[in-house]
């Protein structure tokens, strides 16, 4: 009898920890079009049981960007059943750790697949206080790196296979910048303010559909509005709430700055990640702030949640 309970309360762990498995009960990405899956929604903080923001572009049923590697991202790609070799990039929008630390775990677990063909990794110019990605590459798994053992995966194959494409994106002044497509999409950016941390926006046109990533920024540049002009989905990073303190606003816009932007843009959606226990719970305040601005959907963002275009 013993026995039979300690294997009974076993039972009752495993069935009680087994929820961490999500992936069971995210809703599905369409078989056709754009969608956008959330890897997670959360900030920084180890108290909030979130996943830090990562996301996925799919593209008739196939993941094709990568948008952000926050901790985390790449065990909720393995669970929403994207393929690494269906990528055609990885973009950063900028190098603080909860947006890029899982970048050599995609790496490390990419060379145990049959890619076959190069993947291409954009992310922001540095500072001197921040290097560029393709320093931060190098550090990360070059032959002197924290992970020289994927140096490989930056050498230039004899038959052309594959191997990553590294290239800085400026992120100073107001330029847009456009030198990336694929067969599947084409990409832009510009350079947004987020305190004093070399920071992009992405914005994606797949199909007939575009998307602008604007990520962590404050909009002390004013550039987000005209980027995001008339796109399908507006992806922005919801970090403060409305009273937050001017010191906090150098990073993150407020709630009705976001709605601002969104309306200015004429954004079919706004879609709000990067939720941090500063908002969480504050949902009825912020989305009455966004709504004295933005008259269109808000969706307040949760790990692998799907929204198709």
């Amino acid at each position: 009898m013993r026995k039979k309970a300690l294997i009974a309360a076993t039972l009752s762990l495993l069935v009680a920890w087994a929820p961490a498995a999500v992936a069971v009960d995210a809703p599905p990405c369409g078989e056709t079009g754009v969608w956008i899956q959330i890897l997670g929604a959360g900030g920084p903080e180890l108290d909030d049981t979130r996943a830090p923001s990562s996301y996925v572009v799919w593209l008739d049923n196939r993941a094709r960007l990568l948008v952000g590697t926050a901790p985390g991202a790449s065990v909720r790609f393995d669970q929403i059943g994207a393929r690494f070799v269906d990528l055609d990039a990885i973009v950063l929008t900028h190098l603080h750790a909860d947006h890029s630390a899982d970048f050599p775990s995609f790496i490390n677990g990419g060379r145990f697949l049959a890619r076959t063909r190069p993947l291409t990794v954009l992310g922001p110019e540095g500072d001197e206080n921040f290097p560029d990605t393709k320093t931060f590459v190098r550090r990360m798994i070059g032959p002197d790196g924290a992970f020289p053992h994927l140096a490989d995966s930056l050498i230039r194959k004899p038959d052309g296979g594959y191997r990553l494409l590294v290239r800085n994106v400026p992120a100073k002044g107001r330029q847009r910048w456009a030198g990336f497509a694929s067969d599947h999409f084409r990409l832009a950016a510009i350079p947004v303010h987020h305190g004093g941390v070399p920071t992009l926006a992405w914005r994606v046109e797949a199909a007939d559909k575009s998307i602008v990533f604007a990520g962590d920024f404050s909009n002390q540049k004013d550039l987000v509005a005209g980027f995001a002009k008339d796109v399908d989905a507006l992806v922005v990073s919801h970090a403060l709430p409305e009273t937050a303190r001017p010191a906090a606003r150098e990073e993150f816009a407020i709630p009705s700055k976001l709605g601002r932007v969104a309306a200015r843009a004429d954004a079919r959606m706004l879609i709000l990640g990067h939720r941090t226990n500063a908002t969480r719970g504050r949902e009825s305040q912020s989305i009455e702030a966004i709504e004295r601005e933005y008259l269109g959907p808000v969706i307040f963002a949760d790990g692998l949640e799907c929204w198709g275009l």
